[in-house]
């Protein structure tokens, strides 16, 4: 049997990358957390080159002035000893104070770095899956708890504290643009404080190979301005829409027939799986499978049907589906935004 390679996957993965903040990179800080790690990594690149360009330049000359002299170099000079023992001892200076200073810089962008969300207005819990992230918004009150998957809606502007988990192996969660890597490590809770200063869309990655879809393991940050934010975690919170016509109505119930209810939740439905994405409002993701394909009619049939083609090794069971079935239940789930 032929597996499922599409060429258009790899142009989904370039057309998500499109619409973001920005390319996936840590040198194109859109954050103070970011920016801070960005000037650091000049600066050491800067410094490192200004003293490899010293060392070679005192080689170069150390070498030329042996070959021009001629001299035995069993013979020994002792004022050139001293002057060579001077050098040696003002280099050591200089790479110590050097060494010191760098660490003093670390020490000064951590502070920093701590001081992020130290006023922090939300909290999100990120829990790392094979291959995917749970993501669920806490609140005091627990009608107001959402839980989604794979993109994370943050307020532009404002300090959110992500609070890091896994339920399996160790995961890296890394957006470059907003904040520098942090494991995930099951049974331990990691905490990292991000902020986005413009409102966009900044994609992230597992950073720790987790695996044989490790690199299928995307992530988006969608930071909006609070009204819009606001707006979204209410729709979030709405149990799903009701289908509103034959196939649609006829795809709801093929999915509560069959084993999709035993993995996925979808609000407002007997459906209350735990161990996969929930699919209560699907349909206004950007992505699918962890921003391995873009979401598209197309591509949710294309993962429904055979998943294993497109993201091999994942945990996503083929569904034996025929042609009407299959449109059915794709009609179902595109309502559900």
């Amino acid at each position: 049997m032929k597996r499922f390679f599409p060429k258009a996957s790899c142009a989904a993965a370039l057309l998500a990358l499109s619409g973001c903040s920005g390319w996936q990179s840590a040198l194109d800080p859109k954050g103070p957390a970011a920016g801070e790690l960005a000037w650091l990594i000049w600066f050491f690149t800067a410094l490192c080159a200004a003293v490899w360009m010293l060392v070679m330049v005192v080689l170069v000359a150390t070498l030329f002035q042996r070959v021009r002299t001629g001299k035995d170099p069993l013979v020994l000079d002792l004022a050139s000893e001293h002057r060579k023992m001077r050098v040696v001892l003002t280099a050591v200076g200089v790479t110590a104070a050097i060494l010191i200073g760098l660490t003093l810089l670390s020490f000064f962008a951590n502070r920093t770095l701590a001081g992020i969300g130290s006023d922090e207005a939300l909290t999100v819990r990120v829990i790392g899956h094979q291959w995917w992230w749970e993501v669920r918004y806490e609140n005091a009150q627990p009608s107001r708890i959402l839980t989604t998957a794979n993109e994370i809606h943050i307020p532009a502007g404002e300090p959110v504290r992500l609070l890091l988990t896994s339920t399996d192996v160790i995961h890296s969660f890394w957006v470059p643009s907003l904040a520098g890597k942090l494991d995930l490590i099951p049974g331990h809770m990691n905490v990292l404080d991000i902020r986005a200063d413009k409102p966009g869309v900044y994609r992230g990655q597992c950073a720790e190979f987790c695996g044989a879809q490790h690199a299928n393991m995307g992530t988006f940050i969608i930071a909006e301005p609070r009204p819009q934010f606001d707006a979204w975690l209410d729709d979030q919170l709405r149990p799903a829409a009701a289908p509103t016509n034959a196939e649609a109505k006829a795809g709801a119930d093929l999915f509560l027939q069959r084993p999709c209810v035993m993995c996925h939740r979808i609000g407002g439905t007997p459906a209350g799986g735990t161990v996969a994405p929930d699919l209560t409002h699907i349909a206004s993701r950007q992505t699918l499978a962890a921003g391995t394909l873009t979401m598209s009619r197309g591509n949710l049939a294309a993962w429904i049907a055979d998943p294993q083609g497109i993201k091999p090794g994942s945990h996503m069971p083929v569904t034996a589906l025929n042609g009407d079935e299959l449109n059915a239940i794709i009609a179902y789930l595109e309502g559900l935004k």
